[in-house]
């Protein structure tokens, strides 16, 4: 299949490159011009303007505009309305807040125009791993898309099949999901992330407990030094807090043992905020999701340990860097 994609980088551009390594084609645009130049020498089809992008696809087009949320995108979906025709689909597939999602696919469907959001989780990881990814909107656009979204996706692999789950028919297991109406699926990303701010906490309070206990406060036959690279590596062998972001962090610690290379100054994209708002709104407790974002807006003041542990796992799945040392 043929997918037009506006936006380049860390994500943008490797979804492009394991589309194309499956064998589908790509129309593509970046206000940078050297990336577009770069993926055209890689097999897509590289365009000077967004005009130009939907002239070189015949229809009906599917573009993929992935693209900080807020109003880069609003922008962005707005003009695509106004160069596409009746029958063509518009995918958001960034970190856009899910009630914008809802907006604007109303506001497409009057000009005929369908309108998906896709929850695209697999960083700077998802080249090779895959893009786990949950889709919400127009159902018939998904049906017909679902040929790029079974080659993003990361497929079965070598997980085992689930309990119980015989006679489920689903797409789940092969990594992507269709959820529901527009909007659904940025909802279950946010979500998504919000438990992500949680257990990345909770690694990065349980590191700095182990590395605490070697201070000279512990009595001295209490005081362990411990190997924080070898624990982390030990856990993910056969341990029940084995996890990809566990994975993530004994690389860190294995590259940089101390982390001197952080400063613990933790961002966060916005989704853990919608969650927690989320959470109001259906007066569902969520202690520990509070928690974990309070920490990153304290993190900005002052760093711990931990926070260097959060920081390094960012950089790890997202390619995230710090804005600079406080």
């Amino acid at each position: 299949m043929q997918l037009g994609m506006i936006g380049l980088g860390r994500m943008g551009g490797n979804i492009v490159r394991r589309l194309l390594r499956g064998g589908h084609s790509c129309v593509v645009f970046d206000t940078n011009a050297a990336s577009v130049d770069q993926l055209a020498q890689e097999g897509a089809t590289g365009s000077q303007d967004m005009a130009h992008l939907v002239a070189q696809m015949p229809t009906p087009r599917a573009v993929w505009v992935m693209l900080p949320a807020g109003a880069i995108t609003e922008a962005t979906v707005t003009r695509l309305g106004e160069l596409l025709a009746p029958g063509d689909t518009i995918i958001d597939g960034g970190n856009s807040n899910y009630q914008d999602d809802v907006r604007r696919a109303q506001a497409m469907a009057t000009k005929g125009i369908r309108y998906i959001d896709v929850g695209t989780s697999g960083g700077v990881w998802g080249l090779d791993r895959g893009y786990c990814m949950m889709i919400g909107g127009d159902k018939p656009a998904f049906d017909h898309l679902e040929p790029i979204f079974k080659t993003l996706a990361p497929g079965m692999g070598t997980i085992e099949k689930t309990p119980g789950r015989e006679n489920r028919q689903s797409t789940a297991e092969h990594g992507y999901l269709y959820t529901g109406p527009a909007g659904s699926g940025h909802f279950v990303k946010m979500v998504h992330n919000g438990i992500e701010y949680g257990l990345m906490q909770a690694y990065g309070e349980g590191l700095d407990i182990l590395k605490g206990v070697n201070q000279e406060s512990i009595p001295a036959d209490r005081r362990y030094n411990l190997d924080l690279a070898d624990i982390t590596e030990l856990w993910r062998r056969g341990s029940v807090v084995s996890s990809w972001l566990l994975d993530l962090s004994a690389i860190s610690l294995a590259e940089d043992p101390e982390l001197k290379s952080y400063s613990g100054y933790v961002e966060d994209s916005g989704e853990g905020r919608w969650t927690i708002q989320a959470a109001i709104e259906e007066a569902v407790p969520a202690d520990v999701l509070t928690a974990a974002l309070y920490t990153r807006f304290r993190s900005r003041k002052e760093h711990t340990f931990a926070e260097k542990v959060l920081s390094a796992m960012r950089k790890q799945f997202g390619g995230h860097q710090e804005p600079g040392k406080k």
